[in-house]
Parts: structure tokens; C-alpha cells; sequence
């Protein structure tokens, strides 16, 4: 019989992190991203797996634990397939602590590169109203939240730039990203030092830096992105 193939040298892919706030424009970056970056990458949102679950009621209770559960799998979802060596493009919000910290601790720093996607709050609120399918104002209480570690390796404004634009930016980045990059400047300037946390390595999956709360506008179906 043959031997198990050896996997242990894979090399990690990239993980390009678009981080805002809802209806900021990090779904519409991450499709023209796959349109204009070379290889293959996968796009993970995170709504994504809010939609996987089923539909059903959940108690105040209930409804904190599972969402706590879906955003600690959908980050370990992301390093395992970078580990398997895909290219990932992940939109997401930082909009609490804990969850910075979480992917600290599970994602190879130097194979991340995080950007921010800026967009002004009269904008945002905007985009709220003509799309209405956001809460009004989920927006306007996230925004001093998802930028707060203020550090990133690259960043978009899309009420000035267009998603092919803001693309082609991060694109062309890519071939000039810095050392330290972005997450390994977060990961040393951290204070949020845990003993669930070794050498980026979470031991115990139940333990967080940070509390939860449930956040603003949450329904059954996730924060919005």
C-alpha cells in the first residue's frame, strides 16, 4: 500500500482580508478581485455561512452562542484552507475585538495582507437606504469599531473608487507588500496576550481574548457585510 502522501511542507496561500463595514463594498471588491488576480483564488465571505445554518428561531441565549460558533469556525474555515495551500479572499468585520484577536492567533502573518475599505458614514448611509436590506444605522454603530486597530497593509476608499478600481489597487499591491506586514505589526503590538494562545496557535477553540456581544442589527442570519 502506498504511503501517505507527505503534506507537511505545503506552502500557506495568501490571504487577502477586505475589512469594513456593512455596505461599505468589500463583497463587490472580492468579486472583481477573482476577475483580475492571477490564479486561483477562493472568495470566503462570511455571509456565507451564516446562510448555511438552518432556519430556525433562536432564544437571545442561543442565537449568542451559535453566532459566536459560526464566526470562530468561519476563521478556522480560512486558515485551514490557506494552510492547504489555496489563495483565499476573505470579506469580513472586525467590528469586535475578539475577533481581530482570533485571527491573530490562527493565520500565518505574513502571508495575510489586510485592507481596509473605507467609506465615508453620509455614503454609507445612503447605500443603507437604497439597498434596504440593512438595519438603519447598523452602519453609523459599526464604524469607529472596525477600524479602531487602525493598522492595514493597503486601503480603498469606494465612495471615490469604483470595485474594479479598488481591485486592480490591491492587485498591484501585492508584488510590493511590506515587512512587517499589517497582521504581524497587530500580533506584536497585541496586549491581549492569552494562555489559550502559543506561538499563534489557538489550544483551546472555546477560549477568546475577548468577550462576545451580540452585535447591532443581528437577526438569525448574521451581522451583515
Amino acid at each position: 500500500m502506498a504511503a501517505p502522501t507527505d503534506t507537511s511542507r505545503t506552502p500557506g496561500g495568501l490571504i487577502i482580508f477586505l475589512n469594513g463595514t456593512s455596505s461599505s463594498g468589500k463583497s463587490s471588491i472580492a468579486r472583481e478581485l477573482l476577475s483580475v488576480l492571477d490564479g486561483p483564488y477562493f472568495h470566503m465571505p462570511v455571509d456565507a455561512f451564516h446562510a448555511m445554518r438552518t432556519r430556525r428561531e433562536f432564544s437571545p441565549d442561543e442565537l449568542r452562542t451559535v453566532l459566536k460558533h459560526t464566526w470562530m469556525g468561519f476563521h478556522r474555515a480560512v486558515a485551514g484552507m490557506a494552510a492547504a495551500g489555496n489563495n483565499i479572499v476573505v470579506d469580513h468585520i472586525f467590528s469586535e475585538p475578539w475577533r481581530l484577536q482570533d485571527c491573530l492567533a490562527l493565520f500565518n502573518p505574513k502571508d495575510v495582507v489586510l485592507v481596509g475599505v473605507r467609506c465615508p458614514l453620509p455614503e454609507l448611509e445612503r447605500r443603507e437606504q437604497a439597498r434596504g436590506d440593512r438595519p438603519v444605522g447598523l452602519a453609523a454603530r459599526q464604524i469607529d469599531r472596525v477600524h479602531a486597530h487602525g493598522s492595514y497593509d493597503v486601503e480603498c476608499d469606494t465612495s471615490t473608487t469604483g470595485p474594479v478600481d479598488c481591485a486592480r489597487r490591491i492587485r498591484d499591491f501585492l508584488p510590493r507588500r511590506p515587512t512587517p506586514t499589517a497582521f504581524e505589526r497587530l500580533r506584536r503590538s497585541s496586549d491581549a496576550a492569552s494562555p489559550d494562545v502559543v506561538e499563534g496557535r489557538v489550544l483551546d477553540g472555546s477560549a477568546l481574548p475577548y468577550g462576545f456581544q451580540l452585535p447591532d442589527g443581528v437577526a438569525n442570519g448574521g451581522e451583515h457585510g
